[in-house]
């Protein structure tokens, strides 16, 4: 399972993609959930604050759960506390630039990925072309009908 340290990965991408508009939170989310269904993997995202007032933008979106610290509390303080409460801390990645969650997942024996990386990766990844399923017939060759209309087409006898 991936944490996401939501507001972090954001400045990241302005940082990284300088030359791009910036996008939303809800936006990342979607973004993100199109990679975890490319990837097979599931997540959570957690942002600070409470979020905007209509949350209906983060429904539906799969392969994400999307989580806001709410008042008096922050997204680094709600990842340590999912690191600590892990029953399967190696199966977990934080992606965060922060130090402080880095070096939690680390002595958690979690693995940490950097905001940057982390985009980068799935910038490559979206980018990819999904591969064209081959129709059957290509394997299996034409049916014996098939064969005789295109032997009469060209003026083939048999």
């Amino acid at each position: 399972m991936i944490i996401i340290d939501g507001h972090n990965l954001l400045h990241s991408i302005v940082k990284v993609d300088h030359d791009s508009e910036p996008i939303s939170d809800i936006q990342l989310c979607w973004v993100i959930s199109r990679y975890f269904k490319a990837v097979n993997e599931t997540g959570e995202i957690v942002f600070d604050g409470t979020g905007p007032r209509d949350k209906s933008g983060f429904d539906n979106i799969a392969h994400l759960e999307v989580f806001f610290a709410g008042l008096g509390t922050d997204a680094d303080s709600v990842i340590e506390n999912k690191i600590k409460a892990s029953t399967a801390p190696k199966r977990l990645t934080i992606v965060s630039s922060d130090r402080r969650l880095r070096n939690s997942a680390r002595s958690r024996k979690a693995t940490s990925v950097k905001s940057e990386v982390f985009w980068g990766n799935l910038q490559k990844q979206l980018r990819r072309k999904k591969p064209v399923r081959e129709p059957e017939a290509k394997r299996m060759g034409l049916s014996e009908s098939e064969t005789t209309q295109w032997l009469e087409f060209f003026g083939i006898e048999q």
